[in-house]
């Protein structure tokens, strides 16, 4: 059935004044214009749902991209302990390049989609959460990427499983202490009413190894204060402080900068009790080691006062280890 063109002109008219769906024109309708108008409405409004669909289809329509999936399980470090020190590490993101296409960092163990089919390679750069804060995420230089070949399928997960990465051979150790040797490379100042101890071996105490360094805060050795031995030379290049610890107090992690005529005393993060577990930790040292101009040598120090109501307090630390980058 034809619809008289007029019909849609006052339906238009309506519709563009934002008038009710009445029919009022020139005349007045009878019952069978209502009727026609009434049809003619159900078809326009028929008509517009199928144009909608039709539009929709014709978007998505040819090739569909569906995702493969790609999953890392963890990754860890293998080192050479006498240059490198220990292999203890605290690596939570995997930052995922492929055919380096930045993907994302996320958060191991992880799963995530691939826009891509057939063979490619993988770089994984390890991750790290900088002074140990969630907000600051980020790759850690010093370690390098893993790379390597993987077939992706759509709708199917490629397995990358357990990583492994090495440091840097550009990675300079500045400075390392275990505690394994009876001469420590740590000095007690002279306001410290506590002094470091050894663990024993085989004790609970000890992270790994045969020692771990020890600190006992009590009413009568309520101060904790200890420096590097040696004053280290201030890099042109990022510097990391890498330790474990365990304490029921707290205790502050920091430097001290040397210039010709100046010394500042700076503390760098404040490690927090740590519910009788051994933590890994990266503390960036760069931003304070250039906070002031002139300065060109620094030490690193630990310090603690005994916390208001703990009878005593016992710091737990080890695998010290400060590290920059080679120069050219």
């Amino acid at each position: 059935m034809l619809v008289p063109v007029h019909y849609f002109y006052v339906f238009v008219n309506n519709i563009s004044n934002n008038r009710p769906l009445s029919i009022r024109g020139s005349r007045d309708f009878n019952f069978y214009d209502n009727m026609i108008y009434r049809k003619f409405f159900r078809y326009f409004c028929l008509l517009s749902i199928l144009f909608i669909v039709a539009s929709s289809c014709e978007k998505f329509s040819g090739d569909q991209s569906i995702p493969a999936y790609l999953t890392v399980d963890s990754i860890y470090i293998t080192t050479d302990y006498v240059s490198e020190g220990t292999a203890s590490q605290h690596i939570t993101d995997a930052w995922v390049y492929v055919d380096d296409e930045f993907l994302g960092a996320f958060e191991l163990p992880a799963r995530f989609p691939v826009l891509k089919s057939g063979k490619h390679t993988l770089k994984v750069w390890p991750g790290i959460k900088k002074d140990g804060i969630a907000a600051t995420r980020q790759t850690y230089e010093f370690y390098k990427p893993v790379t390597r070949q993987i077939t992706l399928t759509p709708d199917s997960t490629t397995k990358a499983g357990v990583l492994k990465t090495t440091y840097q051979s550009t990675a300079l150790f500045v400075w390392k202490e275990d505690f394994e040797n009876v001469s420590l490379t740590l000095d007690t100042t002279s306001g410290s009413s506590a002094f470091i101890q050894r663990s024993s071996p085989g004790s609970p105490l000890t992270f790994e190894g045969g020692h771990s360094g020890m600190v006992v805060l009590d009413s009568a050795h309520d101060f904790f204060e200890c420096e590097t031995h040696q004053e280290y030379v201030i890099p042109s290049a990022p510097v990391f402080l890498e330790m474990n610890f365990n304490t029921t107090n707290t205790l502050a992690i920091g430097v001290f900068t040397y210039g010709s005529t100046t010394l500042y005393q700076t503390p760098v993060l404040y490690l927090r009790p740590t519910n009788g577990l051994w933590k890994k930790i990266y503390i960036d040292l760069s931003t304070t080691l250039y906070a002031y101009t002139g300065m060109t040598t620094y030490r690193v120090y630990m310090s603690a006062l005994k916390e208001t109501g703990l009878a005593k307090s016992l710091i737990l630390f080890d695998n010290f280890k400060t590290v920059t980058r080679k120069s050219n």
